[in-house]
């Protein structure tokens, strides 16, 4: 007797694709300051950016420094209640959509590319559960605020179903994006860095997208789980997925300002550790930090973890650190923020040493280059 063949549930991935492709239809204008879509109508195997070379050509640009860049959001999309009404639900998937623009574009403005383009990539093994009408409202209203606030457009993406690989009821949140520099600007990287810079500390909203596997993890053994309620009275889901800052337009305007960072190293996972990214033996010595957002307050009593583990697991409140040629550099950095609605602060400085670390006066605390292998 014949038997039907189990295949994929194309009724619920279709429905699905058309919500992406209308949400990325609202994006067509984000990017115009660098191209256009020569077609209006999204939808097809690839779709076609013109990057507008006018701008490089009047610049005498003899280079056109670009990247593509590939990154996952990791575990945060599962760091919730299972009891959430459809308010609550809804504005936690807006807040994922935010993070999944922010986990790959702040990586990209540390190097000061502009991101043009993005992606996703977004695999499950039972779309019909995974994109239900809360999840595609939140999520791309989301990541649609998250294209128009670093002014780029959603181009593209992939929405497999991967029976047998995937949990029924989970998706895996992942996707690309194609950067550029600005005309006549340079790509910033750490190799003129020298005793003497400044460092500016830029703060950060909360956990953003690291440590979300220890975060989980604490959820289990307190009092309330997910509902517990933090001094300040939100739930702990809520102060733990608060939406990341994106930072593209903070890089964007420093470089506009004409302002070459030495480095710039958003801190996500090694936390503080990223200070010392370069293999440079320099210390980096900390004299004023940003205030510690009460979630990390929180998190470090109840989970009995000490201030340095804290600092080296999580970002405590520093979401990005510039680093600048001098004192002038560092206020106007300072400045910029401030026009940008960040605080930041004039933290430190690179010193000479015959060892990669970081001296955090303000914690009393030394983090050395030995468990720290990352290197640039």
């Amino acid at each position: 007797m014949a038997q039907n063949l189990d295949h994929v549930d194309y009724n619920a991935l279709d429905s699905a694709k058309n919500a992406f492709i209308k949400a990325s239809k609202s994006t067509v204008k984000f990017a115009e300051k660098y191209g256009f879509i020569p077609e209006s109508g999204f939808g097809a195997s690839a779709n076609v950016f013109s990057l507008d070379l006018k701008p490089f050509l009047k610049a005498g640009a003899e280079n056109l420094f670009v990247t593509l860049l590939p990154e996952g959001l990791g575990t945060s999309d599962d760091a919730r209640p299972d009891d959430l009404t459809e308010e609550q639900l809804q504005k936690f998937w807006y807040n994922i959509g935010i993070k999944t623009v922010a986990v790959m574009t702040n990586d990209a403005a540390s190097t000061g590319m502009q991101t043009i383009l993005i992606s996703l990539y977004l695999p499950s093994s039972d779309p019909e559960l995974v994109f239900s009408p809360v999840f595609m409202k939140g999520f791309l209203d989301g990541f649609v605020h998250g294209c128009k606030t670093v002014g780029c457009v959603y181009f593209s993406g992939e929405t497999p179903q991967l029976k047998n690989k995937i949990y029924p009821d989970k998706l895996d949140i992942a996707g690309a994006l194609f950067g550029l520099m600005p005309p006549d600007k340079k790509p910033i990287d750490s190799q003129n860095l020298k005793p003497g810079n400044k460092i500016v500390f830029v703060e950060s909203s909360g956990p953003h997208d690291n440590g979300f596997t220890s975060l989980r993890e604490m959820a289990d053994r307190l009092p309330d789980g997910y509902h517990t309620k933090l001094p300040d009275g939100r739930e702990y889901w809520e102060a733990i997925n608060e939406p990341t800052i994106l930072y593209t337009p903070l890089i964007q305007d420093v470089l506009s300002a004409g302002i070459q960072p030495i480095n710039v190293e958003p801190i996500s996972g090694h936390g503080w550790q990223k200070l010392m990214r370069s293999k440079k033996s320099y210390r980096y010595l900390i004299y004023d930090v940003l205030p510690v957002p009460e979630v990390f307050k929180f998190v470090e009593k109840a989970s009995n973890t000490s201030q340095k583990e804290m600092i080296k697991i999580f970002n405590y409140g520093l979401g990005l650190a510039i680093f600048v040629s001098d004192e002038d550099e560092a206020v106007r950095v300072v400045d910029i923020a401030k026009k940008n609605n960040l605080k930041a602060i004039i933290a430190g400085e690179v010193q000479a040493s015959d060892k990669r670390e970081v001296v955090i006066e303000p914690f009393d605390i030394v983090l050395e280059s030995d468990q720290f292998l990352l290197e640039q």
